[in-house]
């Protein structure tokens, strides 16, 4: 088996989630001192997915300031349990089946409006939000097209769960947010700008979705073998 930076990042970030809930929960020293060992390497573990320049952290850091940064989340009970953090995204599809983009106002890079949950909206809510937010244009919500894990998928570097939402355009013209994104617009399935990751595959059914404006079946990811 071919170890990737992907795998080191991932079971890094899976160690760390586990040290620090164990340091939640547990008031027992000698545990708590094995935890902060286990955070230690996880740490070293984190730094050295970053050996074949793939950028998955940042390149000045280092495992003493990943480990404090670590350390410095642990809570008590059920607030110390780490769990990943859960984003919306929105495909956004019009009666011409052109799908909303925005181009991303932090890398440049084209995607359909995202966004991380808020507090006290349901996620269907947020998105109809998100979407406002950074293009100006209302939405209806059609239903869930996927549900992915960033980290698998390789789209993030954190911990984090993407709901991908099939949205329908209902009115306004497009006025994008000023600080969140550089341009946005309708574009064809076969002639998106760049650049751009390819949505079609991270977000599979996404191309029935836009031309025929319906859910067929919610992507998830499929459970791995080791299991």
């Amino acid at each position: 088996m071919e170890v990737t930076s992907k795998d080191l990042m991932r079971w890094a970030e899976s160690i760390s989630a586990l040290a620090v809930t164990g340091l939640g929960f547990s008031e027992n020293l000698y545990e708590r001192e094995r935890y902060e060992e286990i955070l230690k390497v996880a740490a070293e573990i984190r730094v050295a997915s970053n050996g074949d320049g793939e950028g998955y952290v940042s390149a000045d850091i280092d495992p003493d300031a990943l480990y404090g940064m670590w350390i410095s989340r642990v809570g008590s009970g059920v607030q110390g349990y780490v769990t990943p953090k859960v984003s919306v995204a929105a495909v956004v599809r019009n009666d011409a089946k052109e799908i909303l983009l925005i181009q991303r106002g932090d890398s440049g890079v084209w995607l359909y409006p995202t966004g991380w949950a808020d507090v006290g909206y349901s996620p269907s809510e947020v998105v109809v939000k998100e979407v406002r937010e950074e293009t100006g244009v209302a939405v209806d919500v059609v239903g869930v097209l996927a549900v992915l894990d960033g980290m698998r998928s390789g789209f993030t570097s954190i911990p984090m769960y993407s709901i991908v939402f099939l949205c329908q355009y209902r009115s306004g013209e497009i006025d994008r947010h000023p600080l969140e994104t550089r341009d946005a617009g309708w574009f064809s399935l076969d002639a998106l700008p760049s650049p751009i990751p390819d949505i079609k595959k991270r977000v599979p059914g996404l191309t029935e979705a836009v031309e025929l404006g319906k859910v067929v079946k919610t992507y998830f990811d499929p459970v791995r073998e080791e299991m």
